[in-house]
């Protein structure tokens, strides 16, 4: 691991404690798990550097997430302190927190804003505010988790190239065709409409990324044979089943007529109008797949909050088919528009949903 901070300075327990806001007691009971094991002067004196405060800062982007000081202890537990993946955690969890916060402030602001107009609040009024006051972070510790375990950097390890071979070929991603390629004995994947990347091996069955963070565990039947994969990322486990190149084919085809006719999901404006209309209001997550469903919950402060800023919804407009196979829709709505697009998976499930801003002309 490479850390850029040069340890120069060291702090007392005091010190360490007033600058990041703890306890000393606290440390105590860090040291005491486990977590952290600052140096010790002559004088059996606490010294505090960099890697001790880097763990701290860990600690606390995790019970951040929602996890708990034991669990913690046995993550962290043999791992050196990583400053890389705790600051893109931090900034996940910081996102999180934002919209939160940009929800109840949306709440507040609405309050008020009946009661400048001399409109009584209602119990329903009081009741929701103080429900949103008690509102605390209800994010999965698993996928916390996972998405943590997931950003640590990985190590290049060789394995025997002969099974390289054995990982070639073609798996269901939902709808999509995951191609794995052997080029030189070198290992690529590609989704459709996605650049072609190579994969590293980490393990036997378990390969990285080093373009993007995301891993890959394949996966065998009884007899030993490659018969799916697991794509690790964003802190879900996503399945694919290996299929038959005749199969692969196929569907590629399908799709490939599909974004040539420029031709939208059957029924596609109705039933995003009916998801984002669900969003406002009460998500229905048993219309989305579980990965995706676990991500709407997470971020479902944030996308009441920006849908109420928006209005009333106007006007679902499709524009294409992108080169990925999505949908890509122009919603109106009473203060301006965003760009939304879905993908379905082979059940007619939302596997895939995002919106944005659209582009500036």
């Amino acid at each position: 691991m490479r850390n850029d901070i040069k340890e120069e300075t060291w702090l007392t327990a005091a010190q360490c404690a007033k600058r990041i806001g703890l306890t000393v007691r606290a440390l105590r009971l860090y040291e005491q798990t486990g977590l952290i094991r600052p140096r010790r002067t002559g004088k059996n004196w606490r010294l505090y550097g960099v890697n001790e405060i880097a763990r701290l800062n860990e600690i606390l982007t995790l019970k951040r997430l929602g996890l708990s000081l034991q669990h913690i202890a046995r993550l962290l537990a043999g791992q050196a302190a990583d400053l890389d993946r705790m600051l893109s955690t931090q900034n996940l969890a910081l996102q999180d927190q934002l919209a939160r916060t940009q929800h109840s402030l949306a709440i507040v602001d609405a309050l008020r804003a009946k009661n400048a107009a001399g409109v009584l609040l209602s119990v329903d009024d009081l009741l929701k505010l103080a429900k949103d006051t008690n509102m605390t972070d209800t994010s999965s510790e698993a996928i916390a988790w996972r998405r943590y375990e997931q950003a640590r950097p990985r190590t290049e390890q060789k394995i025997n190239p002969a099974l390289y071979t054995e990982y070639e070929g073609f798996y269901l991603l939902g709808r999509l065709v995951y191609v794995f390629t052997l080029i030189d004995g070198r290992l690529f994947s590609r989704l459709p409409g996605q650049p072609e990347l190579e994969i590293f091996p980490e393990d036997v069955d378990r390969f990285f990324y080093k373009a993007v963070q995301a891993q890959l565990t394949f996966t065998r039947n009884g007899d030993g044979i490659v018969s799916g994969l697991i794509l690790h990322q964003d802190g879900l486990d996503q399945v694919a089943t290996r299929v038959d190149k005749s199969v692969a084919l196929a569907l590629e085809e399908a799709l490939a007529q599909r974004i040539g006719e420029n031709r939208p999901v059957e029924n596609g404006a109705v039933l995003l109008q009916e998801v984002i209309e669900d969003l406002r209001f009460e998500p229905n997550y048993k219309l989305m797949t579980a990965p995706l469903s676990n991500l709407a919950r997470e971020q479902s402060s944030a996308i009441k909050a920006n849908l109420a800023r928006m209005g009333a919804l106007k006007k679902v407009t499709f524009k294409k088919v992108t080169k990925e196979g999505w949908d890509l829709y122009d919603v109106g709505f009473e203060n301006g528009h965003l760009w939304w697009s879905f993908v379905l998976d082979e059940d007619g499930r939302f596997s895939g949903l995002f919106y944005r801003p659209p582009p500036e002309l």
